[in-house]
């Protein structure tokens, strides 16, 4: 089963650059993507069907905001929208597949670099969330959560660790979340094949597109198992 997760940054942007013509490479069995910034009626589904993927999107209340959806050629058993707490279904950022005894958890996480109340509200997020993976958990064991973090773990996960410490996304409390969650049992698995990649970063600002051709970026994106 190949899996890529995918923080898109808007469907319908995604598509001008060629996303669709990238399905149709048949770059894996399922791609779980990220702020998807559309509702399912701006979404043209035939796109990715006619690639031979089944589409199963939940999007947020709000108008062109976070949303996360699974592309998948194998057919899932049960698709469950949302993860039934209020404010994270009302921004539409989880979605999980059961394949058999495999389950799959594609989420969205909160970024808190608008301002404290989002900061604060991305903490509440995590140990919700948490709470949530662990519940899940009991029932189904064989379980893998993928996903755009907004978070950069260790200091190998960014270029500027230094100059970057009081930034959301890389705050010591973040990072101590991440480290209590993968000591529960989760691995990181692009950690656990290349335990000393540097510069194999996920995310790059836009705001300053130099920084994508120096690769000074974070890695913010995961795989967990």
């Amino acid at each position: 089963m190949r899996i890529i997760s995918y923080n898109l940054n808007g469907i319908r942007a995604a598509v001008k650059k060629g996303f669709a013509e990238w399905l149709d490479s048949n770059p894996a069995d399922i791609i779980c993507i990220q702020e998807t910034k559309a509702h399912l009626a701006d979404i043209d589904q035939a796109l990715f069907e006619k690639a031979g993927y089944h589409c199963y999107w939940f999007s947020a209340q709000k108008k062109g905001y976070s949303g996360v959806g699974m592309l998948t050629k194998i057919k899932p058993e049960k698709v469950f929208y949302g993860n039934n707490i209020e404010q994270s279904d009302f921004e539409g950022r989880v979605i999980r597949a059961d394949f058999g005894d495999i389950t799959l958890v594609n989420a969205y996480y909160p970024s808190g670099t608008s301002g404290d109340e989002r900061q604060t509200y991305k903490y509440q997020w995590l140990n919700e969330f948490n709470a949530y993976l662990n519940e899940l958990r009991t029932e189904r064991p064989k379980l893998i959560v993928v996903g755009d973090y907004n978070i950069a773990h260790e200091a190998i996960d960014i270029h500027d660790p230094k100059g970057n410490k009081k930034s959301s996304g890389f705050l010591p409390e973040e990072r101590e979340w991440m480290t209590q969650f993968l000591a529960s049992g989760w691995i990181d698995s692009f950690r656990y094949l290349h335990p000393e990649a540097v510069g194999a970063y996920s995310w790059w600002s836009q705001r300053f597109p130099s920084v994508r051709i120096q690769n000074k970026g974070w890695r913010i994106d995961y795989i967990n198992n």
